[in-house]
């Protein structure tokens, strides 16, 4: 029964509301309600059954009067349970809390959570363990918790037990006293921040909630007011800092009861943990900061402590005192201070990367003591913060990216305003634009993309501090340039560097300079160089360089007039749809150009000589369409249809906005642009078993690859097998094949699709680009086509791959549709050794056994071997064997074996070779390859593999 109800559980966790579907909330909660009150199940699984309460009780309790129903029996439950089961006492607790909450009783003031709230503050005051073994302190630790966790949701509710939680805190000498203090200090937060909203509230009225020790505050008409008219949401945080406001409370210097507890709290904090101390800090601090009467002086104490702090929550916690009290508690030497540590703690190599983000975080961000600029969040150096002292962060080709763009940003800032207060140009600006140039110069000898990213993160913020300095500015424009022409696969980024210094920076010139010295080389370069790649990415750019006005369109139009008339034979006639609505991209951008009537004649040309002889009829529909609307329309209604084609989407046009021409085709506006779904409309699905097999098969008997018989020696089998790697028919691809279909979600348009061209983009360079796929159509009711995937790869690493679909459906629209990611295995890189068919069974394993010599006896550099063992029946392992390994098998299956020796093929030129073997105490799984980075993903196979067969 346990086991049944661990997999229910199991099942529940993994997916709620699949495990619904099966049956009701309510029969579930039922279920576990009734399981929980048997005598005879164990506390363990009790505990299990509590699970779902706490992660997910607004399903199991849908209303508030289930809840609370619920939030009763576990109650009773709680009552009849005997105290030695501590563990379940503490999880009920946690359950109880959790629906309660969830489900709004405590908001509401249900008799249920009133009954809770008594049960648990009679838990925390429970010290009969004080003399014995502790064994229940950690049922009074998590009352406590549960008070902090009710407190925190309805701010105010144990207002008026300040004194009884200040005197259990006292009296708590364990180890559990943190969790007193922190429930404290939230109450006595809330509770100040709730008198300083009430008009009139003073001095007298803080000494009574001080002292006050009644029942919860449930009748409280302040507590109603801060709960249905107050905007709670605002004790998330009450530090505003120095320019900001904050609610007061009005006492006068008479306020010594608020100073004692304060300072009292203050005294014990450092026997909390620094996570503790920390928020314990953070409270206190909004606590004097709305009670003027008591002075920032009482932290001074601390000071000592927190400055010299390596604890990251700790030295925060610093910096919020700061930012509160500024002169007020802390002098200019201890700013100075502080801000130096910052500095050295932003470059320990002792500390982790995203702790000395954090410091250099702080330093942008650092609250001053009489602070110049009154920007709201934006980053501001501090003024003692010197070109000198930021020098000791310049960033370095060796950071680690976030590390580098951070301190970029910085050093930026620092010489920013070196350059304002009118001091001469130093080394710190060019040190940035070399550092820069440097990345650049990565970039350009084939740096990985996380690099090509961080450069032109890194140019962007140059750009957008500097962008004024045109021996800088300049400089960068004709790198970028140049880069472009060796790189054309980074014009996305290019083009997204403009898009935001032009949206960031609406006052600069530069973006639109950028696009035009990229239109001259680009016009500019020889056509006879020029690949079908370069090609699209450069019709990408000229279509970005189309939309800005200030730029003159006539060498893109001669640059279009060259590429279709001069290479009509191989781009026309090809007819490649996306090349060409490529051009149509460029062209639509140019109907809207506001020097259009410049441009009529030559792009009158273009369009007509698409229209006539593009090799693809939708291209040439459209160019035909084009053409008709430039040559009959002003240039306003012109750019009124073309602009509100684009605006419309998928919806149909209902009013008449063509001329008496167009009259009989208003839909055709919403024909123009290809429309993007809104939800994945199709789905690649990997073949089951039983299909793959068929599809293999397939693959073996059409394979009738003839050779001569395989030498008798080992080593010399290997060299003649390697001496196949430079043949051309050598396999360098795998094939993978899915089924092309529906999702889930039923959209009656797209029932039958049409012309489908599927495109991948890959996540990383483990795999050569893919090209484009095409499926003739996909019908809803009929078996979906099977598509075969080849990668070619670099390394043979699992890896992801974003897909993507364009379509027409019945209605004549092309349509654009994300697809779910691919997800490639490293099981899907492996292919049967791709030796000779006449060499049988017996070359391979003449093969298999030099490879394995060649390997153990290291004399390859990149070889390494393991081992992996496991637990495994004998059935099972031959399960195993023959459900996973069958295909790479080298030894003969029929046969009872010692062991099975397995060979695994993986392109362009790896290998991996196991010996499955049964030992007395376990099966041992001896890998070798010559590929040692194989090794990783060999043994995450082995470990999933061996898993599932030992859950059957």
């Amino acid at each position: 029964m346990a086991a049944n109800w661990a997999e229910r559980i199991s099942a529940f966790s993994r997916s709620p509301s699949r495990f619904l579907s099966g049956t009701t909330a309510e029969a579930f909660l039922a279920e576990l309600l009734r399981e929980l009150r048997d005598d005879r199940a164990s506390y363990s699984v009790k505990v299990l059954l509590l699970s779902p309460l706490c992660e997910h009780p607004t399903l199991l309790c849908p209303s508030d009067s289930v809840g609370e129903e619920t939030a009763l029996d576990l109650m009773s439950v709680f009552a009849q349970c005997p105290s030695k089961s501590v563990q379940f006492h503490c999880n009920l607790l946690l359950a109880i809390t959790s629906v309660l909450i969830c489900t709004s009783c405590v908001s509401n003031r249900s008799r249920a959570s009133q009954d809770f709230l008594d049960q648990l503050l009679q838990l925390s005051q429970d010290t009969g363990d004080l003399q014995g073994d502790g064994a229940l302190r950690s049922l009074r630790a998590t009352a406590c918790e549960c008070l902090r966790e009710l407190e925190a949701c309805c701010p105010g509710l144990l207002s008026q037990r300040l004194e009884l939680l200040g005197a259990l805190r006292l009296k708590e000498t364990s180890r559990i006293h943190q969790a007193y203090a922190g429930l404290h200090t939230l109450v006595l937060r809330n509770a100040v921040y709730q008198l300083a909203q009430e008009t009139g509230a003073g001095a007298d009225h803080l000494k009574a909630l001080l002292g006050g020790n009644t029942s919860v505050a449930w009748e409280a008409e302040q507590d109603s007011d801060l709960m249905n008219n107050k905007d709670s949401s605002i004790l998330s945080s009450l530090i505003l800092g120095p320019m900001g406001t904050i609610p007061t409370l009005q006492t006068g210097p008479d306020c010594k009861e608020l100073r004692s507890v304060l300072s009292s709290l203050l005294e014990e904090s450092y026997l909390l943990t620094p996570q503790c101390q920390a928020a314990l800090l953070h409270r206190l601090i909004e606590v004097v900061a709305m009670v003027p009467g008591v002075p920032p002086a009482i932290f001074r104490a601390q000071l000592l402590r927190l400055l010299g702090t390596s604890e990251v929550g700790l030295l925060h916690s610093t910096l919020l005192l700061k930012c509160a009290f500024t002169d007020s508690l802390f002098s200019a030497e201890d700013e100075a201070f502080i801000l130096k540590r910052l500095v050295v703690l932003s470059q320990h190599p002792l500390l982790t990367t995203p702790e000395k983000l954090f410091y250099t975080d702080c330093l942008l961000h650092f609250p001053e003591n009489r602070p110049i600029s009154c920007g709201d969040g934006d980053e501001s150096l501090p003024v003692l913060l010197t070109p000198r002292l930021a020098s000791a962060l310049l960033p370095t080709v060796f950071n680690d990216s976030a590390t580098m763009l951070s301190r970029f940003n910085l050093l930026c800032l620092v010489y920013l305003e070196e350059e304002e207060e009118g001091e001469e140009e130093g080394k710190g600006l060019s040190y940035l634009y070399e550092h820069l140039t440097a990345l650049l110069r990565i970039v350009e000898n084939g740096g990985s993309r996380e690099i090509v990213v961080t450069f032109f993160r890194a140019a962007f913020l140059f750009l957008l501090y500097f962008r004024h300095v045109e021996r800088f500015s300049g400089g960068l424009t004709e790198k970028l340039c140049e880069l472009y022409l060796r790189h054309t696969r980074l014009a996305p980024h290019l083009i997204n560097l403009a898009n935001q210094t032009q949206e960031r920076l609406s006052e600069s010139t530069w973006a639109v300079g950028f696009l035009r010295a990229l239109q001259r080389v680009i016009t500019e370069a020889p056509l006879a160089k020029l690949t079908i790649q370069d090609l699209s990415r450069h019709l990408k750019m000229l279509a970005r360089v189309a939309e800005e006005g200030e730029i003159p369109q006539r060498s893109t139009l001669g640059f279009l007039s060259s590429v279709i008339t001069a290479s009509s034979s191989s781009l026309c006639v090809s007819g490649d749809w996306r090349l060409g609505n490529s051009v149509l991209g460029v062209c639509r951008r140019l109907l809207v150009h506001p020097t259009l009537d410049s441009l009529l004649n030559p792009l009158a040309d273009i369009l007509q000589h698409l229209a006539g002889r593009y090799g693809d009829t939708d291209i040439q529909d459209h160019a035909r369409l084009y053409y008709t609307l430039l040559t009959t329309l002003s240039k306003e209604k012109l750019a009124g249809v073309l602009a509100q084609g684009a605006s419309e989407g998928g919806r149909q046009v209902t009013k008449r906005t063509l001329s008496c021409i167009m009259a009989e085709s208003e839909e055709l506006t919403g024909v123009l642009t290809i429309h993007q779904t809104e939800k994945p409309i199709v789905k690649l699905v990997e073949l089951d078993d039983s299909e793959l097999r068929e599809e293999k098969q397939t693959d073996r008997e059409s394979d009738s690859s003839t050779d001569d018989t395989c030498p008798d020696e080992a080593s010399a089998a290997v060299r003649t097998y390697r001496a196949r790697f430079h043949h051309p028919d050598f396999p360098s691809e795998i094939a993978l094949r899915y089924r092309l279909t529906y999702t889930e979600d039923h959209d009656p348009r797209f029932d039958q699709l049409f012309s489908i061209r599927l495109h991948f983009n890959l996540t990383d360079d483990h795999y050569e680009e893919l090209g484009d796929i095409s499926v003739p159509c996909l019908f809803r009711e009929r078996t979906p086509p099977v598509v075969k995937l080849r990668l070619k790869p670099r390394r043979p690493y699992p890896t992801v791959l974003h897909a993507s679909a364009i379509f027409t459906t019945q209605d004549g629209l092309s349509w654009h549709t994300i697809l779910p990611d691919v997800h490639v295995s490293f099981q899907q890189t492996f292919t049967p050794l791709p030796a000779p068919t006449t060499w049988g069974t017996g070359g391979k394993l003449k093969v298999f056994e030099g490879l394995w010599d060649e390997i153990c006896s290291e004399s390859g550099e990149d070889g390494a071997t393991s081992l992996f063992c496991c637990q495994l029946e004998e059935a099972a392992l031959e399960a195993l064997v023959e459900k996973h390994f069958l295909p790479y098998l080298i030894s003969d299956p029929s046969h009872e074996e010692e062991e099975h020796k397995v060979l695994f093929f993986l392109p362009p030129r790896s290998h991996m070779l196991l010996k499955i073997r049964r030992e007395e105490d376990a099966v041992h799984f001896d890998i070798a390859t010559d590929n040692w980075q194989l090794l990783p993903h060999a043994s995450s196979l082995l470990l999933t593999v061996t898993s599932s067969q030992e859950d059957r």
